[in-house]
């Protein structure tokens, strides 16, 4: 699917979508009945499994267990916009009156992520890709 994969190279464009939950297993078993999802499972660095959500053959999103510092939060779905360089829109984001919520993290062999907060309170990740 060429124009899929074309999101994690273009600027702008929303390229992966994200569900944080304390019960990434019953998560995956819902939307994978509703919605018909598979799932390949990936150990993160930091202990836990991934699952990269499939659609056919693509990896479109992924479930992944709240983070141990973010106990409390409701569960949720994060987008990820590309950007060519993570740290540059960070420091953008900030003089146009937004806030980091997340300073520039790497993933390995993924990429450069933040999560970012507009002036009106809307939290995002912005994510500068360097596979493939």
């Amino acid at each position: 699917m060429k124009a899929y994969e074309d999101v994690f190279k273009t600027a702008g464009a929303f390229s992966w979508t994200e569900l944080l939950t304390p019960d990434p297993k019953a998560a995956a078993e819902f939307y994978g009945k509703l919605f018909g999802w598979k799932y390949d499972v990936m150990k993160m660095a930091e202990g836990g499994d991934y699952q990269v959500v499939k659609v056919g053959d693509s990896g479109m999103g992924g479930i992944m267990a709240t983070p141990p510092g973010a106990k409390g939060m409701p569960p949720m779905w994060g987008c990820y916009v590309t950007v060519a360089d993570t740290d540059a829109t960070v420091a953008q984001c900030k003089s146009l009156g937004g806030k980091v919520i997340a300073p520039p993290m790497d993933i390995p062999k993924v990429g450069r992520f933040a999560v970012l907060q507009d002036p009106q309170g809307a939290i995002f990740n912005v994510i500068a890709y360097s596979m493939g």
